[in-house]
């Protein structure tokens, strides 16, 4: 993992101000983090209390009001439209609790699609398919379709197709959200995996159960950083 001086995501001043008729609404206020490359870590806090707004910051999907946000040293803020849809493509994989996939197409056609419409095609988009759902577990259910998958395989398979990418980042919002307590450990085990392969994730939970798997929790409250616990190194 690297140092300290050079982490993989940079937070400096993060401040998102929301018009509300004719109120502001911070959802941010001064956030400033980093995140190393590998490292896993749970953001935590109430509703509205600013963790989705910073994991759609992360995630290139939303800008500041005031603030900066790098990854990999380069500045969110002087990257344009392509730019940006660039980076999520080659650096960001998205995990959600809903599973988002295609009812009618295979788990293996799932995980492909994203490589099809790639900005930057992929030379063996079905060999890095089948190479995904093995990493996950799925490497004898690669033809069943959503329907046929219990909801931890179906999650598996959103794992696969996030990774599909070769993403440096993976964030998941309230990925086990829709799990039982056995499936969600299994979940858990498989993101962990991950993140000692490299990996930086980050995952939004209200669940204390899921965030013990992460060496670091990050709590907010009213678009603050309240805690930055980490539990091991």
């Amino acid at each position: 993992m690297p140092d300290a001086a050079a982490p993989l995501i940079t937070c400096r001043d993060l401040t998102k101000v929301y018009r509300m008729g004719t109120q502001d609404v911070f959802a941010l206020r001064g956030v400033n983090l980093d995140f190393a490359e590998g490292e896993m870590t749970a953001i935590m806090g109430p509703s509205g209390s600013g963790k989705s707004t910073l994991m759609t910051m992360i995630g290139a999907l939303d800008v500041p009001t005031s603030g900066e946000l790098t990854i990999r040293g380069r500045p969110l803020s002087r990257l344009d439209r392509d730019e940006l849809a660039d980076l999520r493509n080659s650096t960001i994989g998205f995990v959600f609790q809903q599973f988002n996939l295609l009812h009618r197409a295979s788990a293996l056609a799932n995980v492909k699609l994203p490589l099809l419409y790639s900005r930057k095609p992929v030379a063996e988009p079905t060999a890095r398919a089948r190479e995904c759902l093995e990493l996950v577990g799925l490497g004898d259910r690669m033809d069943h379709r959503p329907m046929q998958l219990s909801g931890g395989q179906q999650q598996r398979v959103a794992i696969a197709r996030a990774l599909a990418g070769r993403p440096s980042i993976l964030l998941a919002d309230e990925p086990t959200g829709a799990l039982d307590t056995k499936t969600s450990a299994g979940i858990m085990e498989l993101l962990t995996g991950l993140a000692s392969q490299g990996i930086t994730v980050i995952l939004v939970t209200h669940e204390i159960e899921v965030a013990a798997y992460t060496a670091r929790q990050i709590h907010f409250r009213d678009g603050q950083v309240e805690r930055d616990e980490r539990t091991r190194v």
